[in-house]
């Protein structure tokens, strides 16, 4: 993110981040369109299983975040639009995102569609955890290793490493 001290001018437009209410980024971003600002939302594609068919469904790539172009001018309009919350700030100031690190969201997105932010909630090489949920349930463990959502684990009483499927939000880091 770029410094958002300089000073704007009125008719400058700059990119910028707004905090959306829980899954509405589509519509905040759809509002904002319908109202000519310009706004990117940026979406992964993932194939959803169910038990008659699979079918492509879009997700944004960052929960409740939706990047905005705009002049100072229309900063109040992007406020008050039904579902945004705020902006993101960076030293007091909304935070101006540089337009090349759209451009590269965008491109990575074109190559890489199923793409996904994985958020680690402080869950590191070394920690030692146990499992809240599944087959592996209450199972205490070290982390040896952490790659997006595939966790590699050395397990007290198994006497083995195992790499699980487990989602991050499924550990509990044990205090000692």
């Amino acid at each position: 993110m770029e410094n958002p001290i300089r000073t704007r001018s009125s008719n400058t437009k700059n990119w910028f981040v707004i905090y959306t209410r829980a899954r509405w980024e589509k519509k905040v971003d759809q509002l904002l369109k319908q109202q000519g600002i310009n706004s990117y939302c940026p979406m992964r594609t993932v194939e959803n299983q169910w038990a008659d068919r699979k079918k492509m469904v879009e997700f944004p790539l960052f929960s409740s975040y939706v990047f905005v172009n705009i002049s100072l001018k229309e900063e109040q309009t992007v406020r008050q639009t039904y579902g945004v919350l705020n902006f993101i700030y960076f030293l007091g100031k909304p935070a101006i995102v540089q337009d090349s690190e759209i451009v590269k969201i965008k491109n990575v997105l074109l190559e890489n569609p199923d793409m996904e932010v994985v958020s680690l909630k402080g869950v590191r090489v070394g920690d030692r955890v146990r499992i809240k949920n599944g087959v592996l349930a209450n199972q205490n463990g070290n982390i040896v290793k952490v790659n997006g959502k595939t966790v590699l684990m050395v397990f007290d009483h198994l006497d083995c490493a195992l790499v699980s499927r487990i989602s991050v939000s499924d550990l509990t880091p044990i205090l000692t």
